[in-house]
């Protein structure tokens, strides 16, 4: 065993070991539950699949879903290989680790489902509207950031609607391609700021080479740090797609996939005490702007912040890696972070 386990923790890289192999929400679920039930917590869940223990003031929330799903680690010297062995795996090996010393200290230690994709932080949300907690803090990230302002997302799906038909016969009947191809060119000539981020995740249509394709379609991304600035990118973005639609006579179709808010709760206190509690472990805070489930807390007005708790990178990738001795570290932050923070 680890010198870092006591009678009250476990080792985040055993637990690492474990989760980052599990697949799917649910198993990842029920493998969290029983490792809180068998530190003598008595976890709780929802219908979402979100799992908690603890009833506290101060909210620490790790995600359980994933962006791929992981697959057995490969393991390299000092580095873990493997879909989100980061991402959340780690930030859930965590705080898992010091779950029942987070709950005597008057916390409520919670793995929600829903940060990744197109979960639009439903799980997040569901846990600070039921468990009402008074500060939130996102267990997070690759050390030495801390997310100190939270990047708003609006995310949409929009798609171009003609009637299709027989690429010879029909040859003069309108088609979706090129009013797509115009509003793709034109939304990334948009001019913008640095502090925004536009991006096409998937696209798609068509039916066969010789067919006039009846829709085609794509998925947008749109992030902005200021709420009024993002505001104005989905105005022009709306804009474009229904000149498109009007120029090709074409019939659009767009759905709101999700929206994060834009802006920062994060506290004085809080800051200091996430700075302190990494340069205790040799490392010096990174303040960045990104997008957790502490937004959850944020958009209501509660103060929330994200920490992060282990060395590594790649996420979102098939290779993605961690360092798995930097999980120690992290729980060692987390660990002083939370005695640090006001219990409010």
């Amino acid at each position: 065993m680890s010198d870092f386990a006591t009678e009250t923790t476990r080792d985040p890289v055993l637990l690492l070991a474990e989760i980052a192999e599990i697949s799917g929400d649910a198993a990842r679920a029920a493998w969290v539950a029983q490792q809180l039930q068998a530190q003598g917590l008595r976890p709780q869940t929802d219908e979402l699949g979100n799992v908690w223990a603890g009833h506290g003031p101060t909210l620490l929330i790790a995600h359980i879903d994933t962006v791929l799903p992981p697959t057995p680690l490969r393991r390299e010297q000092n580095r873990w290989y493997g879909p989100a062995v980061g991402d959340n795996s780690s930030g859930v090996a965590v705080l898992l680790a010091l779950a029942p010393e987070l709950v005597n200290l008057g916390c409520t230690v919670a793995f929600s489902v829903g940060e990744e994709g197109l979960g639009n932080l439903r799980g997040a949300r569901r846990l600070v509207k039921q468990l009402q907690p008074q500060q939130v803090v996102a267990v997070d990230g690759y050390l030495p950031g801390i997310v100190s302002r939270s990047a708003g997302s609006h995310r949409l799906r929009a798609r171009f609607i003609g009637p299709g038909g027989h690429a010879w016969g029909d040859r003069g009947a309108p088609s979706p391609v090129p009013a797509l191809g115009q509003a793709l060119a034109q939304m990334y000539a948009l001019e913008r700021t640095n502090h925004t981020s536009l991006n096409v995740g998937r696209l798609w249509g068509g039916e066969a080479i010789n067919a006039i394709p009846q829709e085609v379609g794509f998925e947008l991304d749109l992030r902005a740090l200021d709420a009024a600035e993002l505001a104005q990118m989905v105005a022009q973005v709306r804009e474009i797609l229904m000149e498109a639609a009007r120029k090709f006579n074409l019939r659009m179709e767009i759905e709101v996939l999700g929206e994060r808010p834009a802006g920062m709760t994060a506290t004085h206190a809080m800051l200091e005490a996430a700075r302190q509690a990494l340069m205790e472990i040799g490392l010096e805070a990174q303040f960045t702007a990104g997008s957790t489930d502490a937004s959850a807390g944020g958009e209501v007005g509660l103060p929330a912040i994200p920490l992060s708790v282990y060395q590594g990178g790649g996420a979102h990738t098939p290779e993605e890696w961690v360092e798995p001795g930097s999980l120690r570290l992290g729980a060692r932050a987390l660990r002083s972070f939370v005695r640090q923070l006001p219990q409010t």
